[in-house]
């Protein structure tokens, strides 16, 4: 097995670190704005490394095992995806002994930690890049990246036009990966931090680095420091070249949420919804779809709330599905109590911890998913099955099984109750076996291989 054995039991919680908790107030650069200051692309909160410490009880209390860093390395922006050195924490964040205290109280905790690699481009402040601007065709850094001609114009108006930047971004210069020196100074990189303690690399734009063998260098590296290491790949679209045991783990598994989002959206219907993520789960080897990252947001999307129409019942719906579907869930901070916010940057809201404004039983419902997610193995590991996509009703059926152990998932996109009969027969289930609705342990009837279920409207069970 090439995947972790740890990932198909991760609840992983992203966290944008300068908008999650200020825990050190004397790493504020001075140009902080007061906490909840509508986001902007410049912008700093004071959001550090400290505050995740000091909060991570709030986490463990949540029920996540894992924790997706966005960047963390010396920036001059909130972001971070401009990086100027990537062997220092930003100071704007905290220290290296924060960032160690921060590992060893997570794993402390059982919770694993991995890091936002940008490896397809850096910021102007990285040294190779400063220094090709300061000295042109004599720097010895030149063909560090993709430059057309010289003098480079790097903070002029418009895109990049004598080098290559990340879709034209002039603060955004394009790393040469096929120049040995760039490769080894990469992996070099990779390997230094997994030696500090990370548990993987979330890898960013992969896409763009559009080389194989480079990335098959980049698992070795990694993995013969720390076999258990997991490598996660920014790929947008469905696509089987990306995982597997020369590239990663799993993908960013944006399709899936997709496909879910245009089911609440009427753009699909249960039926289509059905193709889609059936088609998703024969696209890559079992164990690359056990070591998906599945997202409902991310730094990069409209919050699910927001996206859903500020409908608490459709993100719980989501959610409800997103815990019982194969490979490990992702919240997106802030997802968990209802967060608003547009695209970047209002996505990038501040987190807040006065709970009065925290949205309904979001957060309680996500705790109750966790907690039942850990105790049945079955939606962890198990097989997934289709039983039922009704598009009159809007209604869909899958089961999870695993070592015999069958649970069965029901979900309703109608705004209206309806009431389901679904065949269990092929789950091995007989009249003398106890059904129990494990959400609200409510006791459930079969008659002639089949159950009756009554759901509310957006609402869903999990079946034992």
């Amino acid at each position: 097995m090439t995947v972790p054995s740890w990932v198909s039991d991760a609840v992983f919680y992203q966290i944008f670190p300068d908008r999650f908790a200020n825990g050190d107030p004397d790493n504020d650069p001075p140009n902080t704005e007061p906490w909840g200051s509508p986001p902007t692309i410049w912008n700093f909160q004071g959001g550090d490394l400290r505050g995740i410490i000091q909060n991570l009880d709030y986490l463990v209390d949540l029920g996540i095992n894992a924790i997706y860093l966005n960047p963390i390395f010396t920036s001059p922006s909130n972001h971070r995806y401009n990086t100027s050195n990537y062997y220092e924490i930003d100071p704007k964040l905290g220290s290296m002994q924060d960032f160690l205290a921060l590992l060893n109280t997570a794993h402390q905790n059982q919770i694993k930690i991995i890091l936002d690699g940008v490896f397809n481009h850096c910021g102007r402040g990285f040294f190779a890049f400063a220094d090709t601007l300061e000295n042109g065709e004599r720097s010895p850094y030149k063909d560090w990246f993709h430059i057309h001609k010289f003098p480079l114009d790097a903070y002029g108006p418009g895109n990049a036009e004598n080098y290559l930047g990340w879709w034209g971004f002039k603060s955004l210069p394009k790393f040469n990966t096929s120049n040995p020196q760039v490769r080894n100074y990469i992996l070099d990189i990779a390997r230094y931090w997994i030696d500090q303690g990370i548990d993987g690399w979330r890898l960013d734009v992969p896409g763009e680095i559009d080389d194989d063998d480079f990335w098959a260098e980049f698992r070795q590296v990694v993995k013969s420091a720390n076999r258990e290491a997991y490598l996660v790949g920014e790929i947008w679209t469905a696509d089987p070249r990306w995982a597997n045991d020369s590239h990663f783990d799993g993908l960013m598994n944006y399709p899936l949420k997709n496909a879910l989002v245009d089911c609440f959206k009427g753009k699909n219907t249960v039926s289509q919804l059905a193709g889609r993520i059936n088609s998703l789960l024969t696209l890559y080897p079992h164990e690359n779809t056990l070591g998906m990252y599945n997202p409902l947001g991310s730094h990069d999307t409209e919050r699910i709330y927001t996206l859903l129409d500020q409908s608490l019942e459709k993100v719980k719906l989501a959610f409800l599905f997103l815990f019982a579907y194969p490979g490990a869930p992702a919240i997106y901070y802030g997802d968990e109590i209802g967060l608003e916010g547009h695209k970047d940057p209002e996505c990038r809201k501040a987190f807040h911890w006065d709970s009065t404004q925290w949205k309904g039983d979001l957060r309680p419902w996500i705790q109750t998913l966790i907690e039942n997610r850990k105790t049945n193995p079955s939606l962890r590991y198990g097989e997934f099955k289709q039983l039922l996509a009704e598009d009159h009703k809007k209604v869909f059926a899958f089961s999870r099984t695993y070592e015999g152990q069958s649970l069965l998932v029901l979900l309703n996109f109608s705004e209206t109750a309806q009431e389901i009969l679904v065949p269990v027969s092929g789950l091995g289930w007989d009249s003398d076996h106890e059904v129990r609705s494990i959400l609200d342990n409510k006791l459930l009837f079969m008659d002639n291989h089949h159950i009756v279920v009554n759901l509310p409207p957006l609402g869903g069970a999990w079946i034992r």
